[in-house]
């Protein structure tokens, strides 16, 4: 049997794309178990860097608490939840520097390439597998951690109010007794002494009727955690009594009494007590995409509505509120009439010859009631401007939660085309360079982030633009670092650093041979 050339070159092409084949799957499976172990330490690091954020942002409120070992671990559960979505950019961010680099320092990328794959074919694996993580980023966002949000704020409410006494600050009002309000000027966090104590009693729910006020006051708690007693050293109550029948003068007697020392007990549910969760269920931490986009347009009618009243009451109790009043409700048979009214009076060069031709009395009464207009048209103002700042403040807070699930997701497979080329370029692996440039990278995403939320949320860029400017500085840094690593360009060396600092060295210690005529 005779082979001719022709069969001949086809056999062994099609073995060279077999073993080619082998090779690179084996490739693909090496490169996907460098790059997973580095994921999950990196993801558990992240997670454990994060929780121990948040539990240092609420150790005062858990402090003294005496909370069991079971609601610490839930606690510790939500919170977690709530934090993966910020923990897996990182962890990727991390693995594909430490994995590429790693892959580039022991020159095994240049094996692989001279084996005729590229860097693309040698990453597709990884990518997939971020992909897929990315995807999984976005249904976690969307399902889970606006639940884990729910659990967790309802959680540490109930924290912060099964010891009343912890939570009370200076200068700040504090309701955790029921039917009672607490403010202080100071207070020692050694000896629990609180100063200048004012206690308000709304047990009737009609005002304060009732306060008490004292130079100091102490409060404890038995050691059966039954009560809440509270001493309070040198003060007055001040009470006012409403007669049953009725007055025209508004005038009611009312009771004072001082007091060296006073004590009040209160009493206290020993057993812990859960709040309902759906308390908390409106806020915009607590929603999926889907309720975000029905809470964003109901609040939009809501606030659309306010400016229309306003822009209405403001027509109506300016200097025309006396036409207005006859006026349709119809905005051009109110201008018709307006000018109507107008067109009637007699024409006057000057208001302020009007003005100067009335007496004293009537000069002083219009000047009194455009004051008076004015002031009030000031303060309806004033008004109608925070609510309408705090409405639309609220609304764009459900715009960034809505795009946060999209960019924090999206940011994984941003990361990785940052993260696997760049390691791949710089050929330094190890926990050195990467945590450095991993850490590096994700501040400055982080704080790009963080600056277009403050811009969205004063009104000063639109929702999409404000929320998606970290991705739009992030990705091209990524397109274009993938394709400096696919064709081989080198940006960053440590080498070409120290070359040139010797070099500026070098030329700074030359001795000047220049000699003097």
């Amino acid at each position: 049997m005779y082979v001719t050339t022709n069969n001949a070159y086809s056999y062994v092409t099609v073995l060279l794309k077999l073993t080619q084949n082998n090779m690179l799957k084996k490739i693909h499976l090496f490169i996907l178990r460098s790059f997973l172990w580095p994921l999950i330490i990196a993801f558990a690091i992240a997670m454990f860097v994060l929780l121990m954020q948040f539990l240092w942002k609420y150790v005062d409120d858990m402090a003294g608490k005496g909370l069991d070992y079971s609601i610490i671990a839930e606690l510790m559960l939500y919170a977690a939840a709530s934090l993966v979505p910020l923990a897996l950019p990182i962890a990727v961010l991390f693995a594909s520097l430490m994995t590429f680099g790693n892959l580039g320092e022991n020159l095994e990328l240049m094996a692989i390439k001279s084996a005729g794959i590229s860097l693309w074919k040698a990453m597709m694996p990884a990518a997939i597998l971020v992909v897929f993580i990315t995807i999984g980023a976005f249904v976690f966002a969307d399902k889970v951690q606006p639940v884990g949000n729910l659990k967790l704020g309802s959680l540490l409410y109930d924290i912060t109010r099964k010891r009343p006494e912890m939570n009370i600050t200076p200068g700040s009002f504090n309701s955790d007794i029921d039917g009672y309000t607490i403010k202080i000027s100071g207070k020692n966090y050694n000896t629990n002494m609180l100063y200048n104590f004012i206690l308000y009693d709304h047990k009737d729910n009609k005002g304060n009727r009732s306060v008490t006020i004292a130079d100091s006051a102490k409060m404890q708690i038995t050691q059966d955690k039954k009560h809440l007693i509270v001493n309070m050293f040198h003060g007055f109550s001040h009470d006012e009594v409403k007669e049953d029948r009725k007055k025209i003068a508004k005038v009611y007697p009312h009771r004072r009494s001082s007091f060296a020392e006073q004590r009040l007990i209160f009493e206290l549910d020993e057993s812990w007590i859960r709040t309902n969760s759906d308390l908390f269920k409106d806020n915009y931490l607590m929603l999926n995409m889907g309720t975000l986009n029905y809470a964003i347009d109901s609040l939009g009618h809501v606030y659309d509505r306010r400016r229309q009243h306003f822009a209405n009451n403001i027509l109506k109790s300016n200097i025309f509120k006396r036409e207005q009043k006859a006026d349709s409700s119809d905005s051009l048979l109110r201008l018709r009439s307006l000018l109507a009214v107008q067109d009637s009076l007699p024409v006057i060069e000057n208001i302020d010859s009007l003005f100067a031709g009335l007496i004293d009395a009537k000069r002083e009464r219009v000047s009194q009631i455009a004051l008076n207009y004015s002031r009030a048209t000031k303060s309806y103002v004033s008004s109608s401007e925070r609510d309408l700042n705090g409405r639309k403040r609220w609304i764009n807070n459900h715009r960034i939660e809505w795009h946060k699930k999209l960019t924090f997701s999206l940011a994984c497979f941003v990361f990785f085309l940052i993260g696997a080329p760049l390691g791949a370029i710089i050929r330094k692996g190890g926990l050195g360079v990467p945590v450095v440039a991993s850490v590096l990278i994700f501040i400055t995403f982080y704080m790009v982030s963080l600056l277009g939320d403050k811009f969205v949320r004063e009104g000063l860029l639109p929702a999409w633009e404000g929320m998606w400017m970290a991705i739009a500085i992030t990705l091209p840094l990524g397109i274009y670092l993938s394709y400096k690593a696919a064709n081989d360009a080198v940006i960053v060396t440590i080498e070409s650093y120290s070359e040139y600092f010797k070099g500026f060295f070098k030329k700074g210690n030359q001795p000047n041979n220049k000699i003097d005529d």
